[in-house]
């Protein structure tokens, strides 16, 4: 069964960086497509950031974190990481990666706190 395990959260300063880890499992990793969702407090869930499957590997980015975030994929490890630099307090939020595999599977989030 699939299963995304999300860490690297924590607290940073404004201006400063962190790099998210989601390990899967339970699918092939390196044909879907994976990526990162946040939620903060009394907001909706939103896409942050998409990578697509290695064949294609074209990504998205929110406008809200163009030029700030980026994300890849290590297929060896099926592992999809979010460096994020140039953090604000906007994002500030509970990070989840997802998987276009099975868009009803999370992990646990991992908190990012910008401050």
């Amino acid at each position: 069964h699939v299963q995304l395990v999300e860490s690297g959260g924590g607290l940073a300063q404004p201006g400063g960086s962190l790099r998210l880890s989601c390990a899967a499992s339970g699918f092939t990793f390196d044909v879907s497509d994976m990526g990162w969702f946040r939620q903060a407090p009394g907001n909706e869930c939103e896409l942050v950031s998409k990578i697509k499957s290695s064949s294609d590997g074209s990504t998205y980015y929110h406008d809200s974190v163009k030029g700030r975030f980026t994300i890849f994929r290590d297929n060896a490890k099926n592992t999809v990481y979010l460096q994020m630099n140039s953090l604000k307090s906007e994002d500030t939020a509970l990070y989840y990666c997802g998987t276009w595999t099975d868009l009803d599977v999370w992990g646990q989030g991992t908190q990012v706190t910008v401050s």
